[in-house]
C-alpha cells in the first residue's frame, strides 16, 4: 500500500479541527505545519501555538512549528501595507505560508501538501487552491485541493473548537489586519 504522507499547512487550531480528521479518514498520514510569521503580536502567536499544541495532542497528531520570524514577513509585505483585506498583501501572505510549507515538505520527503485556509468564509478558496497547486508543482509535490468550508465545514470547526475549548481569534493575525479592524 502506498504511503500517503501529507503536510497540512495550518493557519490556526480551530481551522484544523475539520481537515485533520477528514484527511486521516481518507488514508493520509498527516503532519501539521504551523507558519506564524504573519501573526502580531508575539503573545498572539504564542496563544495560537498553545491552542494548536492542545489540538495536536487531542487528535494524536504531530505538528511542526516554524520558528517565529515576523521581521521576514514584515519585510516581504512592507510595500503592500496599505492594501485592503483580501488584496495583494493577503495573496503575498498566502504565498509565503505555502512556500514555507512546500519547502519543508520537499526537504522531509512528503508527497502531498494541503492547507486549512479554505475553511474560512473570508478567504478566496479558488485563489488559495491555485497558489497551492502551482507551489506544489514547483516543489515536486501533489496538491490536495480541498474546500473545507463546504458542507458546513466552517460551522463544524466553530462547534468543535468550542467543544475542545480552543482559542478562537477574531482577526487573521497580521499587524495590518489589527490596524484595519481598529479603524472600523
Amino acid at each position: 500500500m502506498e504511503e500517503k504522507r501529507l503536510l497540512l499547512h495550518i493557519c490556526c487550531a480551530p481551522d484544523a479541527t475539520v481537515p485533520w480528521p477528514e484527511l486521516k479518514e481518507e488514508g493520509y498520514e498527516t503532519t501539521g505545519f504551523f507558519y506564524g510569521d504573519n501573526i502580531h503580536p508575539k503573545e498572539e502567536f504564542d496563544r495560537r501555538v498553545e491552542s494548536l499544541a492542545s489540538l495536536s495532542l487531542f487528535l494524536d497528531e504531530s505538528t511542526v512549528y516554524r520558528p517565529y520570524a515576523p521581521e521576514e514577513w514584515l519585510e516581504e509585505t512592507a510595500e503592500l501595507k496599505d492594501e485592503p483585506e483580501r488584496g495583494k498583501r493577503c495573496i503575498k501572505c498566502f504565498e509565503l505560508q505555502l512556500n514555507a510549507a512546500a519547502d519543508y515538505a520537499k526537504q522531509n520527503n512528503y508527497k502531498y501538501l494541503s492547507t486549512t485556509l479554505t475553511i474560512s468564509p473570508h478567504k478566496d478558496v479558488a485563489l488559495i487552491n491555485e497558489l497551492g497547486k502551482r507551489i506544489s508543482q514547483e516543489n515536486g509535490l501533489i496538491w490536495v485541493e480541498k474546500i473545507w468550508r463546504k458542507n458546513n465545514g466552517f460551522k463544524k470547526s466553530v462547534e468543535r473548537s468550542l467543544q475542545l475549548n480552543l482559542y478562537r481569534q477574531d482577526y487573521c493575525g497580521c499587524l495590518y489586519s489589527i490596524q484595519s479592524r481598529n479603524q472600523i
